[in-house]
């Protein structure tokens, strides 16, 4: 028998804290379209943390 792995969400302010951003610039990038976001009832919005992440570019190093 397989369990499914249940997919984990936080808040804007618990991924805000988390990487060090605003909610405001977090409510910006899902109105870009650049942030998936998840709204369950009218006021809660949920986020995958691995989507949150993705947001994070690597600075390349100079060689």
């Amino acid at each position: 028998m397989t369990h499914k792995t249940r997919r984990q969400f936080e808040s804007l302010s618990q991924a805000a804290e988390r990487i060090g951003l605003s909610t405001r610039t977090l409510r910006r990038r899902i109105a870009a379209g650049e942030l998936t976001a998840y709204r369950n009832g009218p006021r809660v919005i949920r986020l995958d943390p691995d989507d949150v992440d993705r947001l994070m570019i690597r600075i390349p190093m100079a060689s």
